[in-house]
């Protein structure tokens, strides 16, 4: 009987309905900053698209739900990104891996999940598609266990978790007792020296709201070229940038390399839109980065992130992912070398703490004072919100 307890029987993946909700944290219906706020983005080269990161669909595909089930009914759950896509290969392809396996072997079930999709898609939409299924997983073998995530992959290093905040004002970040604040650049190279002239202005009048002891970060999104962010990166020099964020192409690694040997006073970090161990292995390597940022449900799942974490702590890199929410702290708790993590303020004012997956969850935990603690619920700790939330399982077996 206990055996059969550790065996999947069903898998279901479901689009949500609606915005401001689920793990496609970049659609939001209600007024999220990103839609107000001047950013830097890959499309900003095109006037028409400069303005706003959701002019040009970023949050298209929208968020999905996983539900995996075992034999005794238990059932873990999981929000990603990736829309009908991401649910027509769980259901259509990944699930021949899952139904009748044991979900303790999270290694072997990733493997073939990853094997099985390489010759269609090593990164973005397939990689987004394993980590929900990823997450699921550890969500339903925590619920059989009866132990919180964390737990099961190397307990707490610290009581709670200190958070940085990203969003559009650092000052009121500040007063509500996180560790930094992270905002956009709000101008790309094709502003020209008058836009790099602005960026720099913003920078001075977030530190000059600040003082000079609050860590701001800025997120450069993938905006900008080589010469672009070594001229930004001696431009805020005075002004005591903790980090700068994403400046290239993901595929740059030669870029990243150059800009560390260029500006060694500068933390360079990146790896938001990076995916998998292969991705990681030449930023880390090569010390091209000094601070890595997977996102756990992009980069390929938990399963994944520890795999990166480990080969970063070789080198003493600290593995501080993006966003994600609970997923997140459950992995960050467990890092020596993880101080801290990120809260991505998503609320419409660019104020208020809101949680990260909107109204998905019935508990999903929020910041107090700038820190995050992790109860010992099973699993990640999360429970729908059915009565919230809308779902539609738009593919089934063959």
């Amino acid at each position: 009987m206990m055996r059969d307890r550790f065996r999947i029987v069903g898998v279901r993946a479901y689009v949500v309905g609606g915005d401001d909700i689920g793990g496609d944290y970049h659609r939001r219906a209600g007024g999220h900053w990103i839609t107000d706020t001047l950013i830097a983005n890959p499309m900003s080269a095109y006037p028409e698209y400069r303005d706003s990161r959701t002019s040009w669909g970023i949050g298209a595909l929208g968020s999905v739900v996983v539900e995996i089930e075992a034999a005794d009914g238990t059932i873990g759950v999981a929000t990603g990104m990736g829309g009908e896509p991401a649910c027509y290969l769980i259901e259509r392809h990944f699930r021949r891996f899952l139904v009748g396996a044991d979900p303790r072997d999270t290694a072997k079930l990733w493997d073939q999940m990853f094997r099985a999709s390489m010759f269609y898609g090593r990164k973005g939409l397939t990689m987004t598609a394993i980590s929900v299924v990823d997450l699921a997983l550890w969500d339903l073998l925590g619920l059989l266990r009866g132990e919180p995530v964390y737990k099961m992959i190397g307990g707490a290093v610290r009581e709670e978790m200190p958070l940085y905040c990203t969003g559009p004002e650092p000052a009121v970040y500040q007063s509500q007792g996180f560790f930094g604040g992270k905002i956009p650049l709000p101008e790309g190279p094709a502003a020209g020296p008058a836009g790099l002239k602005r960026n720099v202005e913003r920078v001075a009048a977030v530190r000059e709201s600040v003082g000079p002891d609050f860590p701001i970060m800025i997120d450069c999104y993938m905006a900008l070229d080589v010469p672009y962010a070594i001229d930004l990166a001696n431009a805020v020099r005075p002004f005591g940038v903790y980090w700068l964020e994403e400046v290239l192409h993901p595929d740059d690694y030669d870029g990243h390399r150059i800009l560390k040997s260029s500006c060694p006073w500068v933390r360079w970090t990146t790896g938001e839109h990076e995916y998998t161990r292969y991705g990681f292995r030449n930023l880390i390597v090569s010390r091209a980065l000094d601070i890595v940022q997977p996102d756990v449900m992009w980069v390929g799942g938990l399963t994944e992130l520890v795999r990166i974490a480990a080969l970063a702590n070789a080198y003493d890199i600290p593995v501080v992912p993006h966003g994600s929410g609970a997923y997140s702290y459950h992995f960050c708790i467990t890092q020596p070398q993880a101080h801290f993590s990120e809260y991505i303020n998503i609320s419409p004012d660019g104020r208020s703490i809101v949680p990260v997956f909107g109204e998905m969850f019935c508990n999903e935990k929020l910041p107090v004072n700038g820190t995050i603690s992790i109860e010992n619920a099973p699993g990640f700790g999360l429970v729908l919100n059915r009565d919230k939330i809308s779902l539609k399982r738009p593919y089934r077996p063959d």
